[in-house]
């Protein structure tokens, strides 16, 4: 475990927060203004119901979400045609990302042919088993969540443990050899917030969770500079549509991207990265402000979210929704316009108020 302190800094107000994360962490917006046998019985008959051939093709998205793991990119193809774009990931795999509606959000990750993991949000997304939106107490009547999920492999064997914040926020629950579910929950209201399904290849890569494992792990992510731009301008465009399908759940207008402030996003972002600090002040002691300053923008409000070590765009996305400071940030009314600056693992917002 690693201890980084937040910081939420209001017009008037200055509070510090401490946070104890396995590999991420958050920094508040930062605002200028001008298991029984039963449950086991229960998981048993749903695991059942989500087998491969329960996939509907006509209907992929609302029928058996579980079931697209290992199939191959023309069998996507076929069911819902173009993705709107593709994004490469820093884990091999690329995502197909299918995000024509605010109410259904799919990324499906494909490596080698082969679809991977799956993320998706979006009110209208169900499955068989689960739908978002779904209540975490029913959720639960199903899935068993334990504090401790294992996968063996060979002579390798992995331990995931979860702490009590994980499991109230994205439980891990193996479904199949090899296959696992990641419950996005909103703490705030105790619903399914997104869902990620994925291998354990791909969960191994992204080690969400403390691991107590006997064999190896994959390697960290290297990649070459233009690969990483590559990478972030995916992540970017993620944490874009996320924000707006997050909105669009709770009633919000969507916002417009603001490229302008996105590069400011971008540089505070690198410069985190770049000279080893987590915070919404620079080290010369410039905040959003001064930033914004410097590129000459307009507005009438504006607020910052930052993020860090995440493994993802979707997985940031979650951890802001989960803190009551960035919450509001993503919610709020007075919002217009976004920028959104990610350079490897660290993530930067910045939201702005524009006059109509």
């Amino acid at each position: 475990m690693r201890m980084i302190q937040s910081v939420l800094s209001l017009t008037i107000i200055a509070l510090v927060v401490f946070y104890f994360m396995e590999r991420a962490d958050t920094a508040p917006v930062e605002i200028v203004s001008g298991a029984n046998h039963a449950a086991h019985e229960k998981r048993n008959a749903l695991e059942s119901k989500i087998a491969p051939e329960k996939l509907d093709p006509a209907n992929p998205l609302e029928g058996n979400m579980f079931s697209w793991i290992g199939k191959t990119e023309q069998e996507l193809l076929d069911s819902l045609g173009e993705p709107s774009r593709i994004d490469p990931s820093a884990y091999n795999y690329k995502w197909w990302v299918y995000n024509a509606s605010l109410n259904q959000y799919i990324q499906f990750g494909i490596e080698a042919n082969e679809i991977k993991t799956i993320f998706a949000a979006g009110e209208d997304l169900e499955t068989e088993a689960v739908y978002i939106g779904q209540d975490f107490d029913e959720i639960s009547q199903h899935f068993t969540f334990t504090d401790e999920v294992t996968y063996s492999e060979g002579s390798s064997s992995y331990a995931f443990k979860m702490s009590k914040e994980d499991l109230s926020t994205r439980p891990l629950v193996k479904i199949a050899d090899g296959t696992f579910v990641q419950f996005y929950f909103d703490t705030f209201t105790t619903k399914l917030s997104s869902i990620r399904i994925l291998s354990a290849e791909i969960l191994l890569k992204h080690r969400p969770y403390e691991i107590e494992y006997r064999g190896k792990l994959p390697q960290e992510p290297s990649l070459t500079e233009e690969e990483w731009a590559a990478v972030e301008k995916g992540m970017e465009q993620q944490v874009f549509d996320l924000t707006n399908v997050i909105r669009e759940q709770h009633g919000k207008s969507a916002l417009e991207w603001e490229e302008s402030v996105s590069d400011v996003a971008y540089h505070h972002s690198k410069d985190m990265a770049t000279n080893n600090y987590f915070s919404h002040y620079s080290l010369n002691g410039d905040g959003l402000k001064e930033r914004l300053e410097v590129e000459s923008v307009f507005y009438t409000s504006a607020g910052e979210n930052i993020a860090a070590q995440y493994p993802d765009a979707p997985a940031a996305m979650e951890g802001w929704l989960n803190s009551r400071g960035h919450r509001e940030a993503l919610l709020n009314d007075d919002y217009t316009h976004i920028g959104v600056g990610v350079y490897q693992f660290y993530y930067t917002q910045n939201f702005l108020g524009k006059p109509l």
